[in-house]
C-alpha cells in the first residue's frame, strides 16, 4: 500500500497554475503529486477521466510520464493527448468531455522553467483550490491507491479541422507571416494553414523547447523583430506570433507595426457585435480606455475585470459574454467556439476580418485614438507587502474622493486620463501603467502614482522605458 505524502516549493503554487524551475523548485517528483491529488479531487467529486498533454519543453516528457502514473495511481482514466498546444489539450478536455484536464507548459517562461495548468469539470482550476493542493499533498489526503488506466487519443485532426471552421474570410488569399517561436504550436500549425486560404509564411515551426530563435513571449516587442523583419520584407497583409504553448498571440500590421491587444480586442469586438449586437465585451484592468470606448461605440456592453486567464474566463462563464481579451495577449471566444483562450483560434478569426476589410490592417491602426501610455511596468514589493501598499493607496484616494475602480488594485481616472496599480499574483512585485491623450498628461498621471507609491515607502518604477 502506497505510504502517500509530498512536500511542494511553496514558490511553485501559483494563482493560476503550479510552475518552477525544474531541477530547483519543480520536477517528477512534483509533477506525481499533481497527478496523484488532482487525481484524487476529481474521483470525489464524482469524475474519472482526466485529459493530459504537454508541450515543447525538453523537461515536458518526463514531468507527463510522472504526472499520468500519480493519476493512475488515483484511479483515473487518463486520457493522453501528447504534445501540442494548450488550447489543444482544452479542446480535449471538451470535446472528450474528460472530467479533468492537466497541461504540462512552461507556457513563455525561459526554457528551464515549467508548470501545470489544470481544468476542472469544464471551469479553471485557480486560486485557492492550488493551495488545497498543496494542503492534500503535505497530509497525504488522498484516496486510496487503486490502478486505473490510460490510452493515448489523438485529437490533432479533430482540433485542426475545428480550428479551419472558424474562418469565415472567404476567398481573398493574404499574404501572412507566422512566427511559431519554435514553440508547441508548430505541428498544428503546419497543418492548419493547408485549411486557410493564402500565402503562408512559417517562421521557427520546429518545436524546440530551447527556443534558439527569441524568448516565446509575443507581448515583447524585441521577440516581434524578426516577425516585423519578415512582414517587411515579403510585403505581407498582417503577421502573427505565439508564445510557447499557443494560448497567446503577437500581432503587427502590413506595416510591420505592433498591435497591442487592446487594439486586437476592439477589432475583434467591432466583429462579434455586429453578430451580437449588445453583447457584453470583457477586457481587464490593464486595457486602454480607448478599447472600452469602442466598444460602446459599436453597440457592446465593455466590463472591466481581473486580470489573469482564469479570472477572465470564468467571468465570461457566470455572464455569458462572447468575447474577452488581456493585454498579456490571451484571447476568448465563447462565439462559435469554446470560450477558452486559445490563440490558434483567435488568429484564424482575426484573419477573417483582416480578409473582409476594404483596407489595409493598418489603415484600421491608423483610425484609431491615438494614446500614449507607458509599458506595462513591473518593480519589487515584498509578498507581505504588496497587497497592504494597494489597500493603502485605495484607502487615501477613497478619502480624497477620487474616481476609482478596485475590482483589481486601483485603477484611478481623472481629467489627464487614468492610472493602475496592482499587486502580481504570480511575483513579489507591483504592476503600474498609465494612458494619457498628451504626453504632458502622461506625466503628471505618472507624478500622482510617485506620490502615492512613496506615501507607502515604496520606490517609483523606472519609467525610462518611454511610452506607447
Amino acid at each position: 500500500m502506497e505510504a502517500f505524502a509530498h512536500g511542494f516549493d511553496p514558490t511553485s503554487l501559483r494563482e493560476y497554475d503550479i510552475r518552477g524551475v525544474v531541477g530547483a523548485t519543480l520536477g517528477p517528483r512534483d509533477a506525481y503529486a499533481i497527478g496523484r491529488t488532482f487525481g484524487s479531487v476529481v474521483v470525489r467529486e464524482g469524475g474519472r477521466t482526466v485529459a493530459v498533454g504537454y508541450d515543447g519543453r525538453l523537461s515536458s516528457p518526463e514531468l507527463e510520464a510522472a504526472l499520468v502514473d500519480g493519476a493512475v495511481a488515483s484511479g483515473v482514466e487518463v486520457l493522453r493527448v501528447g504534445r501540442g498546444p494548450t488550447p489543444m489539450l482544452y479542446f480535449a478536455s471538451a470535446s472528450l468531455k474528460a472530467d479533468g484536464a492537466v497541461m504540462v507548459t512552461g507556457s513563455h517562461n525561459p526554457p528551464d522553467h515549467n508548470g501545470f495548468k489544470m481544468i476542472l469539470g469544464g471551469q479553471s482550476f485557480f486560486g485557492s483550490r492550488i493551495g488545497e493542493l498543496g494542503d492534500m499533498a503535505a497530509r497525504g489526503d488522498v484516496v486510496p491507491e487503486r490502478v486505473g488506466s490510460m490510452r493515448d487519443v489523438d485529437v490533432q485532426a479533430d482540433y485542426v479541422e475545428r480550428l479551419a471552421r472558424g474562418w469565415d474570410g472567404g476567398e481573398r488569399r493574404l499574404k501572412i507571416v507566422w512566427d511559431n517561436g519554435n514553440g508547441a504550436a508548430g505541428e498544428v500549425l503546419a497543418e492548419l494553414v493547408r485549411h486557410i486560404p493564402g500565402e503562408h509564411t512559417i517562421l521557427n515551426g520546429v518545436i524546440d523547447g530551447r527556443f534558439p530563435a527569441h524568448h516565446p513571449d509575443p507581448t515583447i516587442p524585441r521577440n516581434l523583430r524578426q516577425l516585423i523583419a519578415a512582414v517587411r520584407d515579403i510585403g505581407a497583409d498582417i503577421g502573427i506570433a505565439f508564445d510557447g504553448d499557443a494560448d497567446r498571440i503577437g500581432v503587427v500590421d502590413d506595416r510591420g507595426e505592433i498591435w497591442w491587444s487592446d487594439q486586437i480586442l476592439a477589432l475583434l469586438a467591432r466583429d462579434v457585435l455586429e453578430a451580437r449586437p449588445g453583447s457584453m465585451i470583457i477586457a481587464d484592468v490593464k486595457a486602454s480606455q480607448v478599447l472600452f470606448d469602442e466598444v460602446s461605440r459599436a453597440g457592446g456592453q465593455p466590463m472591466m475585470w481581473r486580470s489573469g486567464h482564469s479570472p477572465i474566463k470564468s467571468r465570461m462563464a457566470e455572464t455569458g459574454a462572447p468575447l474577452a481579451g488581456e493585454m498579456s495577449g490571451h484571447f476568448f471566444f465563447a462565439d462559435r467556439w469554446y470560450g477558452f483562450d486559445d490563440g490558434l483560434y483567435a488568429a484564424v478569426r482575426l484573419l477573417g476580418v483582416v480578409a473582409r476589410m476594404k483596407t489595409a490592417l493598418s489603415a484600421a491602426h491608423d483610425a484609431l485614438p491615438k494614446m500614449v501610455s507607458t509599458p506595462e511596468l513591473r518593480f519589487d514589493c515584498a509578498d507581505a507587502r504588496k497587497f497592504v501598499v494597494i489597500e493603502e493607496v485605495a484607502a487615501r484616494l477613497a478619502d480624497e474622493g477620487a474616481d476609482m475602480t478596485t475590482i483589481d488594485g486601483v485603477r484611478v481616472t481623472g481629467a489627464d486620463g487614468w492610472w493602475l496599480l496592482r499587486a502580481s499574483n504570480t511575483q513579489a512585485m507591483l504592476v503600474a501603467r498609465a494612458e494619457s491623450a498628451s504626453p504632458e498628461g502622461l506625466e503628471r498621471l505618472k507624478a500622482a502614482l510617485t506620490v502615492q507609491l512613496e506615501r507607502s515607502g515604496v520606490a517609483a518604477p523606472d519609467f525610462s522605458g518611454g511610452s506607447h
